[in-house]
């Protein structure tokens, strides 16, 4: 009976990470659309607006009753690293192939992995460094440096990657003091307000079309984030984590089809051993988790 369930609960579990896997490969491809026919603090400005309104039910309250000082320094400090990160990526989706973009950005959660160890004090060992060094392999497979001439979307994506994982290190931090809604709203209130004079230095009127993409690249979004915390809630990560290979799969479908892009192997290649890289972490984090007993109440105390 406990297997039969267990089995249920993956199975939920990866259709919530299917949904999320589809609902980015959607923000890419309306984004790719749009040709970067506006500026990229622009879109990405227009983006978080309408972001903004989906989160207020949870931001007004937030707001009143207020955060500490030390509080509001980390949401200020995480809002200006996702404002280069998205201007960066919203560049990089005009420039570069969509399977291409979703393949360095798998970098994110090695970043993540990384800054952890550096500055949060987490450990870091000899199979988790190979881990790594197979994933940065996964990345030159993918940019060929000395074997291409590198685009700067190229280099725009891997700022973005460094800066999108400096910013859930942020969030990690921040996921301790306050409600991970509250994270998540604050981050939306923090880039709009980043992202405003850069958009306004470069604003061109909007169409209705470009207007009501934009919307929608943050209605996707939105339930991404929201899909992709009922997988982790109903499976493990070592269930759900492989499943986001298939979003590069479809990102290359959907440059291959739609916007005629090129099928580049090696990107897939080295996509694929970034994921496996990454998979391979964070099956080995879930052990220790299960291997690590908790300590008693008296053990916690002072």
């Amino acid at each position: 009976m406990q297997i039969e369930m267990d089995t249920r609960r993956d199975l939920i579990g990866i259709g919530w990470m299917l949904a999320t896997g589809l609902c980015f490969v959607a923000v890419n491809g309306i984004v790719r659309g749009l040709e970067g026919a506006l500026p990229a603090p622009q879109a990405a400005f227009i983006r978080f607006l309408f972001g903004l309104a989906f989160l207020m039910p949870v931001l007004m309250p937030a707001l009143r009753r207020g955060f500490p000082a030390r509080i509001w320094a980390l949401f200020a400090m995480r809002g200006a690293l996702h404002v280069v990160a998205v201007v960066a990526w919203f560049y990089a989706m005009s420039r570069i192939t969509v399977a291409e973009v979703t393949a360095i950005g798998f970098l994110n959660p090695i970043v993540v992995t990384v800054g952890a160890a550096l500055f949060l004090g987490e450990k870091l060992a000899a199979r988790r460094v190979a881990a790594i060094g197979a994933a940065l392999l996964g990345a030159l497979i993918v940019l060929r440096p000395g074997l291409r001439p590198l685009d700067p979307g190229h280099l725009s994506q891997i700022a973005a990657a460094l800066a999108f994982g400096a910013s859930y290190l942020m969030a990690k931090r921040l996921s301790g003091l306050v409600p991970a809604s509250v994270v998540v709203a604050m981050m939306s209130l923090t880039v709009a307000i980043g992202l405003a004079p850069l958009a306004w230095a470069a604003w061109i009127p909007p169409t209705l079309a470009q207007t009501g993409w934009l919307g929608l690249v943050a209605l996707f979004a939105t339930l991404g984030h929201y899909t992709m915390t009922r997988a982790f809630s109903a499976a493990p990560l070592t269930v759900t984590q492989p499943v986001t290979f298939l979003q590069l799969i479809w990102a290359s479908m959907l440059g291959v089809f739609v916007f005629h892009e090129p099928l580049d192997g090696w990107v897939i290649l080295g996509g694929g051993l970034m994921i496996g890289a990454i998979t391979y972490i964070t099956w080995r984090e879930a052990q220790k988790r299960v291997a690590t007993p908790t300590p008693p109440v008296s053990a916690t105390k002072a």
